[in-house]
């Protein structure tokens, strides 16, 4: 039996093996069976033999696994070897790590002012993943609640029922919101608190029969002339015409809000007189819309050990009512099922859907799972709809493979994949990212080593790719440290080497380069030398540039412009200043030189 608030690093003796041989024949070593908690480890007390102990490694969690089933195998030394096996049956200790969780993160209900004592207004319900004491629930009002409404209403401390206690009266009080707790009965309780709001309906129970006679309305009324002319008398004209506005079709506010009618009263004389007026009627809300979800379904990819409490991402859903109808609350839907066991894990904000996580998620243990998230408007009645959410547990990344392609576009867009891979391989890759991951936790049959074929390849219409290998090795942790000090100790060396032979390059380059540049001033100078003899021979030179020439070089066009020159002149040698100079031996009929 070992408690799940066992520290990582406990350790548990186990029973040792009995082998009757002697020597090299008695027991060798042992073996455990593979598992993520525990670890073996074997002490040798010489003649006493070899002690098997278990070791913590990892915490423990009742609501996870309740019990862990090992296997302990003792090997002899002798040829062939010989072996006895122990089944070991770990029980976690439940301890009250766990908060009651109501069902509903939001309990709202209409009640008639005239209900009778007794009548059930509400239930609520709350649940611990704790087992024993540890997981049964009081229920109770909180400290907060006055003694008013605590003589109105009463809660059944074991099933959550809230029924009426008092007389109630809407034209006294419309409306309660009472505070509800949920406690265990663990050795140290947790508490839960949860808002209960009653929403009083009036009934129509206040008499306005008047009896005929009563007095409405006194009125006086004089005149300021005497005599008969004085006298008044007052009566109830009924000769007026009265109209009604109907509707014609059901109106939806969604659509149109408001509406302005324009009436034209006009009367039968000669002439015809008339008079406008114009109305608008504004469209009241119903609650006839429910929430909408920006997405269906959801998902979401959540990296393995994450922080307790952290925002892990949210959910949004509007509502096209307006005022209340419009304003929206979130929960999880949550069912004592096996596919819903995870939900206990995360939690929401009613007000804002923001998702958060109660616990650490292990890949090892949870690769994936779903559940339902609840949109409720605050409408009377209310309206819901709901979204499934699936949340995707990642691995622990391995590294990063990179690579690169000079082109732009699709032709420079990258898909990785891996190749020759198993259906047993440890590993994955995202194709567009080139992360490598694990997909489960290694055991003792994997391969100390892991051979990785990466294929790249681009999206051009003729796909090019590329191919690298990543080694992939599989180590203790101390192994693992000191081979990371090696590597960093070769690297080091590494650099020093590369960087004393980039100085050595690119000193030779710069050398190179050099004696290029003089080479090449000392030919040009030789060449400008033959053609100034052999082409400029005219002296007879006016000053102006209007002579000009057409040539190609590649897929460009040049024009040559130099000094006019008659025919039969020369041009004194050194006066070329403003003359470009093509040997004519290439120049032909049409007037273009190639280069």
């Amino acid at each position: 039996n070992v408690g799940e608030s066992a520290l990582p690093g406990a350790r548990f003796q186990l029973e040792a093996a009995r082998d009757s041989d002697s020597g090299s024949n008695s027991v060798h070593h042992y073996k455990l069976s593979h598992n993520d908690n525990f670890r073996l480890e074997v002490k040798d007390r010489g003649e006493d033999g070899k002690i098997p102990i278990l070791i913590l490694q990892k915490p423990l969690d009742r609501e996870v696994i309740r019990n862990i089933n090992l296997q302990l195998i003792a090997v002899d030394g002798g040829k062939p070897a010989k072996s006895g096996t122990m089944a070991i049956t770990i029980n976690v200790l439940d301890i009250n790590d766990n908060f009651p969780v109501f069902t509903k993160e939001v309990y709202s209900v209409m009640l008639s002012e005239n209900a009778p004592i007794g009548t059930t207004v509400i239930q609520v319900n709350a649940t611990d993943l704790d087992e024993g004491p540890n997981g049964e629930i009081v229920y109770s009002f909180g400290k907060s609640v006055n003694s008013k409404v605590r003589k109105l209403f009463d809660i059944n401390n074991i099933t959550g029922e809230i029924t009426v206690k008092g007389l109630l009266d809407y034209e006294d009080k419309d409306s309660y919101e009472i505070d509800i707790q949920a406690s265990d009965k663990g050795s140290i309780p947790t508490i839960t608190d949860k808002s209960v709001t009653i929403k009083i309906v009036d009934v129509n129970d206040n008499a306005q029969d008047s009896r005929p006679g009563t007095t409405v309305a006194l009125i006086s009324v004089f005149d300021l002339d005497s005599g008969l002319n004085g006298k008044v008398s007052c009566s109830l004209d009924d000769d007026h015409s009265t109209y009604s506005l109907v509707s014609t079709s059901p109106f939806d506010r969604e659509t149109t809000f408001q509406y302005d009618i324009t009436i034209v009263a006009k009367d039968a004389g000669q002439p015809s007189l008339s008079s406008v007026k114009t109305i608008t009627v504004l469209i009241s809300d119903v609650n006839d819309n429910s929430p909408g979800f920006a997405f269906s379904p959801y998902a979401f990819y959540v990296i393995e050990n994450n922080v307790p409490g952290k925002l892990l991402f949210s959910v949004s859903a509007s509502d096209k009512d307006s005022n209340e109808n419009a304003v929206v609350s979130y929960h999880i839907w949550r069912e004592n099922t096996e596919e819903n066991k995870y939900t206990s894990f995360i939690n929401i904000n009613s007000e804002n859907g923001e998702i958060y996580a109660l616990k650490s998620f292990d890949f090892e243990t949870v690769k994936t799972f779903q559940f339902q998230v609840i949109a409720t408007d605050s409408g009377s009645p209310s309206l819901s709809s709901n979204v499934t959410v699936n949340v995707f547990i990642l691995g622990h990344l391995v590294t990063k493979v990179r690579a690169y392609d000079a082109d732009i576009g699709y032709n420079g867009w990258l898909l990785f994949s891996l190749q020759e891979v198993s259906d047993h391989s440890p590993f994955s890759l995202d194709r567009y990212t080139g992360q490598i991951r694990t997909l489960r936790s290694f055991t003792e049959t994997d391969e100390a080593q892991h051979k990785l074929l990466i294929l790249v390849k681009d999206n051009g219409n003729v796909s090019l790719s590329a191919t690298a290998t990543v080694i992939v090795k599989v180590v203790e942790p101390k192994e693992a440290f000191a081979a990371s000090d090696v590597k960093h100790a070769v690297k080091d060396e590494e650099e020093n080497d590369v960087t004393f032979y980039l100085i050595i390059t690119l000193g030779s380059v710069s050398v190179l380069f050099v004696i290029s540049i003089i080479v090449l001033i000392v030919m040009q100078c030789s060449k400008s030398t033959d053609y100034s003899s052999k082409y400029l021979q005219d002296t007879n030179y006016d000053g102006t540039l209007c002579h000009s020439i057409q040539y190609r070089s590649g897929d460009k066009r040049y024009m040559l412009v130099g000094p006019r020159m008659s025919i039969g002149s020369t041009i004194a040698p050194g006066s070329n200043r403003n003359t470009l100079v093509i040997p004519d031996r290439r120049r032909r009929d049409s007037g273009e030189v190639r280069k």
